[in-house]
């Protein structure tokens, strides 16, 4: 019985860590007003050019309400997807499969792992899956009406390096802002 205590407590001490100094009513807030700004980002796709820049955005704010906390995070996600259904539903299947989902996995990378290379790698494979899946099994042009929607390797490797390099940035992104953010509650990761 005491190793289980000891067990626990020292699981409950390694998640320390992570300790977020807001309330849950705080976090419900932050998290619904990064929800809506997710889907006026990822609606202003509409707007050609400047609107592409502004719409890539929608994963800052779902890695940032996923940081907070992984509820949150999945409320935040779903809540875009459910705002996104009534503005712009044209995105409803991008934001859900790729901007979204990369913003999910690199908030829970931060959470369970320090290291940058495995937030990256989890961040660009979930990316990558979200992305094929679009192509391939749902049969969505996402990468434009050149790409043939038969499976192919070098294809497909081409879109797991590209979702890697993208993670990166975004890694890099999040992790500044999240120091700006949320000082007192900053992931460090080890370089």
């Amino acid at each position: 019985m005491k190793e289980r205590l000891n067990h626990r407590q020292a699981y409950i001490n390694s998640r320390a860590k992570s300790y977020c100094p807001y309330s849950n009513t705080t976090k419900l807030v932050i998290g619904s007003v990064l929800a809506a700004f997710a889907a006026i980002f990822q609606s202003a796709g509409i707007f050609v050019g400047f609107g592409y820049a502004l719409s890539i955005l929608a994963t800052l704010t779902i890695v940032l309400s996923t940081m907070l906390s992984f509820r949150i995070g999945f409320m935040s996600y779903f809540l875009t997807i459910l705002l996104l259904a009534i503005l712009q539903p044209s995105e409803l299947l991008v934001f859900s499969l790729t901007t979204g989902l990369l913003g999910v996995a690199l908030g829970m990378a931060f959470k369970w792992w320090r290291n940058w290379i495995i937030i990256t790698v989890f961040g660009g494979a979930a990316l990558s899956i979200g992305i094929m899946i679009l192509l391939y099994l749902l049969r969505f042009p996402i990468l434009g009406p050149s790409v043939s929607h038969s499976f192919d390797i070098k294809i497909a490797l081409l879109i797991f390096l590209f979702s890697l390099l993208y993670s990166l940035i975004w890694m890099g992104l999040s992790q500044r802002i999240s120091r700006l953010l949320f000082r007192a509650t900053a992931i460090k990761t080890q370089y």
